[in-house]
């Protein structure tokens, strides 16, 4: 039993260091294990200090590997945005080593972007030793700071100027594999900025396919983009400068366009045409080019005008069917013409001062033609404009398209027949005016006749004759005064039919010109400088009027101004209204009742007869401005 119980023993013990014998096998290969996944995961770890280094370790050890970010095609997006993210760099000599990226310190964070339409650029190594790494790390170790700063609130299309400079290192390795607006991140290699553009901001000029960045020679492998690296500035690639306003609508008489490029003149729809290009933002405005801003009969009687810009796309622009190299210059003898003073004041004053700086080279684009107006000025327009005048009415029946460099839509007009110098764009002044139209007509006389000239002439006064409303009544004893006090005292009868040349000739001869106030004045522009305009102003309140409309003109054309008012006996209008009528007691308070009541009661509602003892004084100190000469 002893035996057995030994043996037993023997054999029990033989199995309990069996068992510890594979224990500690298990535990020994469970360490062996551990160790030899440490050291293959973990190259660089200290273990190998105690170890005969490989030369290849040696050299991950010596030779620190700079991390940069890549980018990577995001699904999301449909390819268009791509994912910034951080992976290992190949070395200087293409082999990588494997080595995953280093854990970052407290408060950094791993970025990632979404960039929107970048370009593919390749990188092409071209042999960089160990020399330009440890420059890489050096420059890396000197802007750590500023790029730590900049990692998180950059915006994307932009660079540093760490990152300008970082461009400039021979052995910067830039790798992107879908072109990044990428920020630094703290330790890690700076980049160049690759912002992308549509093609119709800024394509990529001819024979550029590779651009040299950092020292690397960048290819360009995707549609019309640029590499842009900016001084801390947001990367814009174009700006379209806004098109200033083809139209000024500020002025109080007119609204007028001025413009220069590509011009098409549409007469079939009255409408200039600036042909932009795509990105310039449109333009429409619409003009009545004509000089009486605010009047609504006026203008009800003027062809409107539209002024737009277009592109080439979605819809071409009307082509040209006459191409012009001088400008246009569009005007309206529609509105109040037929009448002397607007003909001249609204029409023939204002284009004067608009195109007198093109010296004959301009074109005339009327709209609204009467025949009879062409005729009646065309010495006038022919001195103006070299060329025959474009009737738009005429044009668009035709279906002509005009094409200019640039166009002028509406006049620059001032006051009522007068230039205003320091308005003026070309520094004209009424006197320029006046003798403009001495010249086209070729009238004689620049200064009244002299008292000594030896011919013995006596001063001529001419007195303008109205035959419908406000007649002078007692014309014939007037003309007897005139000539009691030393003139040679003359009617004019002009018509509104008469030639120009003919009424200027006239006109032209007189030293004295006397009227009732009303558009006949209007041929005082006639006169030679020195001369003197008399107007008798009638009943009503209306000197301020008078003197808007001829006496400030006449003295801004160099003449002398005289001007006389009747009284209540003078007027007509006696014999309609009772004496203690508002019309005798306030008539500037009837003004109030509008211009239409004013014309049809103080105006065309009476005659004159001047009385000749007041009329006498006036008739003297004419004669005295005469002999002042």
């Amino acid at each position: 039993m002893k035996q057995q119980q030994g043996g037993g023993g023997g054999v029990l013990g033989v199995r309990f260091e069996s068992q510890r014998f594979r224990l500690l096998s298990i535990v020994v290969g469970c360490f062996l294990i551990s160790v030899t996944f440490l050291l293959s995961s973990r190259p660089d770890t200290g273990a190998f200090d105690t170890l005969s280094p490989k030369p290849w370790l040696e050299e991950a050890r010596s030779t620190q590997t700079t991390a940069i970010k890549t980018v990577k095609t995001s699904p999301k997006l449909g390819g268009r945005d791509f994912l910034v993210d951080v992976v290992p760099q190949r070395g200087a000599q293409g082999e990588s080593h494997g080595r995953q990226p280093e854990q970052q310190s407290a408060g950094e964070k791993t970025e990632t972007e979404w960039v929107k339409d970048t370009v593919i650029i390749e990188e092409r190594i071209g042999g960089a030793g160990a020399g330009g790494t440890e420059r890489a790390e050096q420059a890396e170790a000197e802007s750590g700071v500023n790029a730590a700063a900049a990692g998180t609130d950059r915006q994307p299309g932009t660079t540093t100027v760490e990152e300008e400079e970082a461009a400039h290192h021979d052995d910067l390795p830039v790798q992107t594999t879908g072109a990044a607006v990428t920020t630094a991140q703290p330790a890690m290699l700076k980049t160049t900025t690759a912002t992308a553009t549509r093609p119709d901001q800024l394509p990529v000029p001819d024979g550029a396919e590779t651009q040299k960045v950092g020292g690397r020679a960048m290819k360009l492998q995707a549609d019309p983009a640029t590499i842009i690296t900016t001084d801390q500035t947001p990367a814009i690639i174009k700006q379209t400068t806004p098109l200033p306003p083809l139209c000024d609508f500020s002025d109080r008489r007119s609204d007028i366009c001025d413009f220069t490029g590509d011009i098409r003149l549409d007469a079939n729809t009255s409408s200039y045409i600036v042909v932009v290009d795509a990105a310039t933002p449109g333009q429409l405005h619409k003009v009545r080019p004509y000089q009486r801003k605010g009047d609504e009969t006026c203008m009800g009687r003027v062809t409107e005008i539209t002024v737009r810009t277009s592109s080439s796309s979605p819809s071409p622009s009307p082509q040209c069917t006459r191409t012009h190299t001088v400008p246009a210059v569009t005007f309206s003898i529609g509105g109040y013409t037929g009448n002397i003073f607007h003909d001249f004041s609204d029409v023939l004053v204002p284009l004067y001062n608009t195109v007198h700086k093109y010296g004959g080279d301009v074109q005339l684009v009327m709209t609204n033609v009467a025949p009879w107006w062409l005729v009646k000025y065309d010495k006038l327009l022919r001195t103006i404009s070299r060329y025959a005048p474009i009737d738009l009415a005429k044009a668009a029946a035709a279906g002509e398209v005009h094409c200019f460099p640039h166009a002028i839509v509406s006049l620059r007009a001032h006051r009522e027949l007068i230039i205003e110098r320091d308005r003026s764009v070309d520094g004209l002044a009424t006197p320029d005016f006046t003798r403009f139209i001495r010249r086209a007509l070729s009238l004689p006389r620049d200064a009244p006749s002299r008292v000594a000239d030896g011919t013995g002439r006596k001063p001529r006064l001419l007195i303008i004759s109205r035959s419908r409303t406000r007649i002078l009544l007692n014309l014939a004893d007037v003309i007897r005064a005139a000539q009691g006090a030393g003139f040679d005292a003359a009617v004019s009868e002009s018509d509104v039919g008469d030639s120009i040349s003919r009424v200027g000739a006239e006109i032209n001869s007189a030293d004295v010109l006397v009227g009732v106030h009303g558009a006949g004045l209007t041929n005082m522009m006639f006169l030679p400088p020195g001369a003197t305009l008399v107007q008798v102003v009638p009943w009503g309140g209306l000197q301020w009027i008078a003197h808007m409309d001829y006496g400030d003109p006449a003295e801004a054309m160099g003449l002398r101004y005289v001007q006389y008012e009747i009284g209540v006996e003078e007027s007509s209008l006696k014999d309609k209204y009772p004496r203690d009528h508002e019309i005798f007691t306030n008539p500037t308070g009837m003004h109030k009742k509008g211009f239409g009541f004013m014309r049809q009661t103080l105006m065309d509602g009476q005659n004159i007869t001047v009385d000749l003892d007041r009329f006498r004084g006036v008739l003297q100190e004419a004669l005295g401005n005469y002999l002042a000469q």
